[in-house]
C-alpha cells in the first residue's frame, strides 16, 4: 500500500479555489500531499476527493 499513489482534488469551501496535487495515504488514512493551507488562509474547511492513480 506504501507505492500507491493517489490523485488528490482539495476545494476550498471559502473561496472556492481549487488545488489537483498527487499524493500517499498514511497509517492513519490520511492523504500526504503537503498541502498546508488555502491562498486565502482556509486550513479547515476544505473538501477533500481522491481517487487512486493507475
Amino acid at each position: 500500500m506504501q507505492g500507491e499513489r493517489y490523485r488528490v482534488v482539495i476545494r476550498c469551501s471559502l473561496c472556492r479555489e481549487k488545488y489537483i496535487l498527487r499524493g500517499h495515504k498514511n497509517e492513519f488514512g490520511e492523504y500526504e500531499t503537503g498541502f498546508k493551507r488555502c491562498v486565502c488562509g482556509n486550513e479547515d474547511q476544505l473538501q477533500i476527493e481522491a481517487t487512486l492513480e493507475s
